[in-house]
């Protein structure tokens, strides 16, 4: 089985608020990418469930929420992993963003 891509986002917004800007986050992340797709996303108390499809691969992952940061798990199929390193950097760059800027 191949190794998880896992990201870790700090925060300072709380557990409420961060969870009330990541249940809009992946959809509209997904619309301004657009050889992705979200597939699947669910919400079980703090964690996103989520399943996305990207040049025709599917991934699935979740998404844990705690006061203080985001980690991001994902499982990349094959082809995906070579990619791994963009990934890993644009999950970072985009968690960032949802979860500083001022909303």
């Amino acid at each position: 089985m191949t190794k998880p891509l896992v990201v870790s986002i700090p925060h300072s917004l709380g557990r409420d608020e961060a969870m009330r800007r990541l249940k809009t986050g992946l959809t509209r992340a997904a619309s301004s990418v657009p050889v992705l797709s979200v597939d699947e996303e669910r919400w079980e108390d703090n964690r996103m469930i989520f399943r996305v499809r990207a040049l025709g691969q599917a991934a699935a992952g979740h998404v844990d929420v705690a006061e203080d940061h985001v980690q991001v798990e994902v499982v990349l199929p094959w082809l995906l992993q070579r990619f791994a390193e963009v990934a890993q950097a644009a999950i970072q760059n985009r968690g960032k963003l949802l979860l500083t800027k001022k909303s």
